[in-house]
């Protein structure tokens, strides 16, 4: 009995020069050899139409690959000692905290910290802003993701009237030369901007509210977020004119497609280290510039 393969493989060779048609049979062969695997059969017997199932194992497919990389980089800080930084910032329900899942979802436990302060008790809240960051960054060998981080002073912050004028003008010109002072020391940086319209966003909040096992993940704060849109803005415009700088840019991540946005960012950042055995990757590590580029004045943006 013929199989869906053989068929294919038949009509390829009746239509043997029309290029159209064999390239469209070719795709179509590569999508059913996508949908015998573990996750392609889970996903399609699971009620997924054909081309949801397709794109969640090229999906899965190209993660694992990226990952098998974020592996190699581990690995190559840890022997070479190098200290890394990786600043996951945007607004709510951008997908910060799915992407640094994703990020360190493989990684050794004992050569990575994943950081998310609360809110600083009353002592905190009378040391130097930094104080408790500087608490958290990156031993030799060592990656450290923060899901947020002192740029909350930056946003949040006076949004929401968190801190004074003054604390807020005085954490801006503080931070580009405090980044430089790391950087300095040898510490690698990159601080990401996950970025999402006001749709996507409005929409994510209703499946959180709607999913029982997201409801953790709403605060008031979050609630509050749609109604002060413009003033999540007008800071974050402030923030990327003065803290955009040639040794600490900041990287926009078009994360209203949050698996685009996990990939994206994934190979950005092995795309800006020289590690071991880079050379021999087997998945792309160019980014997509559509999905990640470098922040600039004229740039779109989503949000």
């Amino acid at each position: 009995m013929d199989t869906l393969f053989d068929k294919l493989e038949a009509i390829e060779k009746e239509l043997k020069g029309d290029k159209k048609s064999q390239n469209l049979i070719k795709e179509m062969q590569q999508q059913l050899q996508l949908l015998k695997t573990k996750e392609g059969i889970r996903e399609f017997a699971g009620g997924k139409k054909l081309a949801k199932a397709v794109r969640y194992v090229q999906y899965e497919t190209e993660l694992k690959k990226l990952q098998i990389e974020l592996i190699k980089v581990q690995n190559w800080a840890y022997e070479n000692k190098k200290r890394i930084m990786v600043l996951f910032e945007g607004r709510d329900a951008a997908g910060k905290g799915g992407a640094i899942k994703r990020f360190t979802e493989y990684l050794n436990p004992r050569k990575f910290r994943v950081v998310a302060l609360p809110k600083p008790t009353d002592v905190e809240a009378g040391q130097f802003y930094f104080q408790r960051y500087m608490q958290e960054l990156p031993d030799p060998g060592e990656i450290v993701f923060f899901d947020r981080s002192w740029y909350n002073r930056a946003v949040v912050e006076p949004v929401f009237d968190f801190c004074t004028k003054t604390q807020y003008e005085k954490f801006m010109m503080e931070v580009p030369e405090i980044e430089h002072a790391l950087i300095d020391d040898g510490i690698v940086v990159m601080k990401f901007w996950f970025s999402i319209s006001k749709e996507t966003q409005q929409k994510r909040f209703k499946e959180r509210m709607s999913n029982p096992l997201k409801h953790w993940k709403l605060s008031p704060v979050d609630m509050e977020a749609q109604n002060r849109w413009d003033d999540f803005t007008f800071y974050k415009e402030e923030m990327f004119s003065k803290t955009h700088t040639s040794y600490a840019p900041w990287i926009i991540v078009n994360s209203n497609d949050k698996k685009l946005a996990r990939l994206e960012s994934i190979r950005y950042f092995l795309s800006q280290l020289d590690y071991d055995k880079k050379s021999k990757s087997k998945v792309s590590l160019h980014p997509n510039p559509s999905i990640v580029q470098r922040y600039h004045r004229g740039s779109f943006q989503i949000d």
